[in-house]
């Protein structure tokens, strides 16, 4: 007779293990915390670019913990750098000096885009607590209430971030809150005026003027774009987007801040930040995810005489943070040492010229978009209407799961493939992940 061992007990198979993992999730976790796959992934260890589950499956993890994962999981320099923190001081909270902190901070007003002059940073815990730092304080700094942000835009999940947040999904039973107007996103696939690029003229853009002359009291603090929409599903606006868009918000008064919670840290090619693709200078600068490479932290930079309009008391009990701190460092010296923004930019043309043979070979594939190690596949039923495939996305994630891909997804629609790998990955991996999508497609289609 079979020994019989308790269902996620001592001794239980990593089956086992894993059942019950997801059935004390599902008992004791919010509902609304949503996971992927039909039956949900239950991961024990990563290293590199490869997860494994408590089953012992491997599979190649091309979102990184969603664009999190920067320099690979488990790096030994920041696994390192984080056990000798670890080891020193854990917590303090910003009434005292710490010094990782400071080396960060000063770390970072050498790495910020050349000539911004932003130098002054005020660490938090996630880039939605980076968002509204970064509101609060554009607003204290025009004297301005209005902040403008992007339809398909996400700003994070606290209440002012999801009232930027442009999806309905993702902002719950939250109304428009005033002083919050979204703009039309460029998102050229789908333009919302019926254009096409480079002959519309950067519409989408040149529409800013309007909304802030009709609903706004032509007065604004700011305008929060992100430099690639991420949850958006990889939207990535035209060149020339942001030199006509900041411009128009600066003659109202407003601030320009840009989000590269997602599309910061190396992740567009050859770059630290997204918006040096854009030739345009932010006013305040915000960021997280892969900063710390799976550590919490979140960062608000902007120049000093913007800093220093700040009103009243500010504490972060938890920002800056001297573990996340080591992290963090540790992080921006593998990038620089693994010479990773320029192995973002050739792996990354690598995978994109493969993503373009697919697209040739699947119909369902409407669009291919992305910059660097962030790329996307739009999925349509008919490439002349748009319709969105949202079921054919649900079915090629099962297909890929089986065939040890981990993909991310997005999208107003959610019909869109968002693929990031860490950057760390090689032209094998690349090729290998192309032929599980291949594979995936082929299955899905027949």
């Amino acid at each position: 007779m079979a020994e019989q061992r308790p269902e996620g007990g001592v001794g239980a198979s990593g089956a086992e293990r894993a059942r019950a993992a997801i059935a004390r999730q599902r008992r004791y976790l919010f509902p609304a915390v949503i996971t992927y796959y039909t039956e949900p992934l239950a991961v024990e260890r990563a290293e590199g670019t490869r997860v494994w589950d408590m089953e012992g499956r491997e599979y190649l993890d091309f979102f990184g913990g969603i664009l999190t994962v920067s320099v690979g999981h488990s790096h030994p320099g920041v696994t390192g750098a984080v056990k000798d923190q670890v080891e020193r001081l854990v917590h303090v909270s910003t009434l005292y000096v710490n010094e990782p902190q400071v080396l960060l901070a000063e770390k970072i007003a050498s790495i910020t885009p050349e000539g911004s002059g932003l130098s002054c940073s005020f660490f938090t815990n996630s880039g939605s607590e980076a968002d509204e730092t970064a509101v609060a304080l554009a607003k204290m700094a025009t004297g301005a209430n209005t902040i403008i942000g992007l339809r398909h835009g996400y700003a994070g999940r606290t209440v002012l971030a999801r009232q930027l947040t442009a999806h309905a999904a993702w902002r719950g039973l939250d109304d428009e809150m005033t002083g919050v107007k979204q703009a039309h996103a460029p998102y050229c696939y789908r333009c919302p005026f019926g254009q096409k690029y480079p002959d519309c003229g950067i519409r989408c853009a040149q529409d800013l003027r309007e909304l802030i002359q009709t609903t706004t009291p032509g007065r604004i603090a700011g305008f929060l774009a992100e430099t690639i929409l991420g949850v958006g599903g990889f939207i990535v606006p035209p060149p020339e987007y942001f030199q006509v868009a900041v411009p128009i918000v600066r003659e109202f008064g407003g601030l320009f801040i840009a989000d590269e919670v997602q599309a910061g840290w190396g992740r567009t090619g050859d770059r630290w930040w997204g918006i040096e693709h854009y030739g345009v200078h932010p006013d305040i600068m915000t960021t997280a995810k892969g900063m710390a490479n799976g550590f919490p932290i979140g960062l608000t930079v902007t120049r000093p005489e913007i800093a220093a309009r700040w009103q009243g008391l500010t504490i972060s009990t938890f920002g800056g943070n001297p573990v996340s701190a080591r992290a963090a460092l540790a992080t921006i010296a593998a990038i620089e040492e693994q010479d990773l923004r320029a192995n973002a930019r050739r792996m990354g043309e690598r995978f994109r010229q493969g993503l373009l043979g697919l697209q040739e070979k699947y119909p369902l594939i409407g669009d291919v978009r992305g910059m660097g190690l962030m790329q996307a596949l739009e999925l349509v039923r008919d490439r002349k209407t748009k319709e969105p495939a949202a079921a054919e996305l649900g079915r090629l994630f099962e297909q890929t799961r089986q065939r040890g891909l981990l993909i991310g997804k997005g999208g107003l629609y959610g019909n869109v493939v968002r693929l990031s790998p860490p950057l760390t990955v090689s032209a094998d991996e690349i090729d290998r992940a192309l032929a599980v999508l291949d594979a995936s497609f082929a299955a899905i289609a027949g």
